[in-house]
């Protein structure tokens, strides 16, 4: 009798330590992938810190490097180009990064870029150092008020020349000729934008007083799979929601990094009308972008198939399909 009492508790701490193992492994399998989902996000955050690395080290010892360069009067052209390479070659390995209708951007002179912004702007600085490194044209951006509180920002916004931008500064950086990058949606639109797409620019028209003083043409902006790239949790939105309204800072928690395909399609340049209201021309450019958005924008977005799009085979089965 004693020998079965042995046996059964030796049986059962066997099952119990069995169970206990089993449940371990199911449960590291099960989080993995829901960490390293949220965890990728991080990368983007890394890259931002390793700019102001680089930009904090030309600057700190800027007399060396710019007794390198001699001939050269602007003093963070080195140290942006720099910051662009790495930018454009993370673009190119991680997200197979294309630019279409560059051509549509001027050579010199004014425009205003207007985007859909995604959940995390990063197709934004791909673009920008595409531009300098092909067509030596910083773009000038308009960012939100509470990224300059972020440690390491002031330098970034020093060398890119992002700002908060007000009517009036946004009008000087045109006039002046340079290019300008504006999204209408803003953080909202990054916070509370989905896989279908949809512009919410809440009757936004500052950007189109700006284009309108300014005299500039609008170029619509918008950057394929954007948000399969990176996305929002899809719980608790309406809470989100009325915390953001509250505090008025990023606070819906993103997850992705997916090494999806990325194309930039920039639009033809819509020219300065007299005629047009701020009004007008918001619906106008609104439209632009719409149509940017079904042309080239599988609706809802697929993570899966924008990884796909990878593939150059995948690509033109689907394009045969379309046509």
């Amino acid at each position: 009798m004693e020998f079965l009492e042995n046996l059964y508790k030796t049986l059962q701490s066997l099952l119990s330590s069995y169970i206990d193992l089993d449940y371990s492994l199911w449960v590291y399998r099960f989080l993995t992938p829901l960490i390293v989902t949220f965890l990728l996000p991080l990368v983007f955050v890394a890259l931002i810190y390793i700019s102001f690395l680089v930009l904090f080290i030309y600057k700190l010892h800027r007399q060396v490097i710019m007794r390198a360069v001699q001939g050269d009067r602007n003093f963070w052209r080195v140290g942006r180009k720099i910051v662009a390479a790495i930018w454009d070659a993370h673009a190119r390995i991680y997200h197979g990064y294309e630019v279409i209708g560059l051509e549509n951007v001027p050579q010199e002179g004014p425009a205003l870029i207007v985007y859909y912004h995604g959940a995390i702007p990063i197709d934004m600085y791909y673009l920008n150092s595409r531009m300098l490194l092909q067509r030596e044209r910083l773009i000038y951006t308009i960012g939100d008020r509470f990224l300059f509180k972020l440690p390491g920002w002031g330098t970034i916004s020093e060398a890119f020349h992002v700002s908060p931008g007000t009517v009036q500064s946004c009008v000087s950086i045109l006039r002046d000729g340079n290019l300008l990058a504006i999204s209408p949606g803003g953080v909202y639109e990054a916070q509370f934008g989905d896989h279908y797409y949809e512009l919410l620019w809440r009757n936004r028209v500052g950007f189109a007083k700006v284009a309108i003083e300014a005299k500039a043409p609008i170029i619509p902006c918008f950057t394929q799979n954007l948000r399969e790239g990176f996305r929002q949790v899809g719980i608790f939105r309406t809470f989100f929601m009325r915390l953001y309204n509250k505090v008025r800072i990023p606070v819906y928690p993103i997850y992705g990094g997916f090494p999806v395909k990325f194309r930039t399609y920039l639009g033809k340049p819509i020219p300065y009308d007299e005629n047009l209201t701020p009004q007008d021309l918001q619906i106008k450019v609104a439209t632009a972008i719409e149509d940017l958005i079904n042309q080239h924008q599988r609706l809802p977005g697929s993570i899966l198939l924008a990884l796909l799009d990878r593939l150059p085979a995948f690509r033109r089965r689907v394009k045969k399909k379309d046509e």
